[in-house]
């Protein structure tokens, strides 16, 4: 494997908001990540190479309780308040957590980011620009 989390949260660092993100995308790119998933509950990332070798950052914060109601156009509605800078990364994830959305898939070949709920249901389907 030839990125490292701290490699990835030195990137990381630079998004102030979800306008930054395509820029962080890029780079993390540039070291190797093929893709990730990101869990609400707790903040754990793992990050993939191509040969599947992954590392990741563990817990970040307190876990939230993902609602069983999942409510896509109120999730949606925060998902772009977020993208326009709106809101910063922790508002985000509590906005997810009570719309009923467990996580996302990001698939840097694809560019796509897919949102999933506790089920493993995709909500969301994204294309992330480049």
């Amino acid at each position: 494997m030839k990125f490292t989390i701290d490699e990835i949260k030195k990137a990381h660092q630079k998004v102030k908001s979800g306008a930054d993100f395509p820029k962080y995308i890029q780079e993390i790119k540039g070291l190797g990540v093929s893709h990730y998933t990101a869990l609400v509950a707790n903040g754990n990332t793992k990050y993939f190479d191509a040969e599947e070798n992954f590392a990741e950052t563990g817990s970040k914060y307190e876990n939230l309780i993902i609602s069983e109601n999942l409510n896509p156009e109120q999730f949606k509605s925060r998902l772009k308040l977020h993208q326009q800078g709106g809101t910063d990364y922790p508002t985000f994830c509590k906005d997810c957590a009570e719309n009923g959305v467990e996580g996302w898939k990001m698939d840097l070949n694809e560019m796509t980011c897919t949102y999933f709920d506790r089920t493993g249901n995709d909500v969301l389907v994204e294309k992330v620009p480049s």
